[in-house]
């Protein structure tokens, strides 16, 4: 896992209307963007709001796609982002060096970065800290489904090994998961997780 460091806001010179309030000091909180849900279309709104976000490379795989000149293999790198406190976000990027793959993936997840509702919502816990989900969500990619319930407060994150980045970084700490498909692939497993995240933000009637 590695801290992302952001650029100097004297050399940025946004291309967006939200990017120039955020120059301006008019928005101060990426809590704002999504409160006015304000599109964010430039990462380096992301880097100067969320300055502590960290990012890990969850899947590498080598991709080839066909050309007039033959087969091309590059590079398709798998990024979480994710401040460790309620924002997280997930990008993929291909190219032909690793590196340059990374920083396409990281620039997608942080243009993707959402904000997650954290609670506790377990019957066995109930001490009101933000701890784990607030309630049980659902996401699904492809012939994926992950599950994420709630858990008591000291209970971990039992989950497979990627969905545990996703989660830690986006400040859960404690949650049960269940999961059904064909969960060897990285990329939709991953996905699935993201959108269930999604789902804390949804009213629940």
């Amino acid at each position: 896992m590695s801290l992302i460091t952001a650029p100097s806001i004297e050399t940025w010179e946004p291309r967006t209307y939200v990017g120039k309030l955020v120059k301006e000091g008019k928005i101060r909180s990426i809590d704002d963007i999504f409160r006015l849900n304000l599109p964010i279309r430039e990462p380096e709104i992301v880097d100067y709001l969320l300055p502590d976000l960290k990012h890990e490379v969850l899947n590498i795989n080598i991709v080839q796609r066909q050309t007039e000149h033959g087969e091309v293999s590059q590079f398709q790198v798998l990024v979480v982002v994710g401040n460790g406190d309620g924002y997280v976000g997930v990008g993929i990027g291909k190219a032909r060096q690793i590196s340059v793959a990374i920083e396409k993936a990281i620039r997608e997840a942080k243009l993707n970065i959402i904000p997650v509702r954290r609670g506790c919502g377990s019957w066995y816990c109930l001490c009101n800290e933000p701890h784990s989900v607030p309630f049980r969500v659902e996401g699904k990619c492809g012939s994926v489904t992950v599950r994420l319930i709630p858990a008591p407060k000291g209970k971990g994150l039992v989950a497979a090994d990627p969905l545990k980045s996703v989660l830690r970084l986006a400040g859960i700490r404690d949650v049960w998961t269940w999961t059904k498909g064909e969960t060897r692939t990285t990329i939709n497993f991953v996905k699935a997780c993201f959108e269930a995240l999604k789902q804390t933000y949804k009213f629940r009637l």
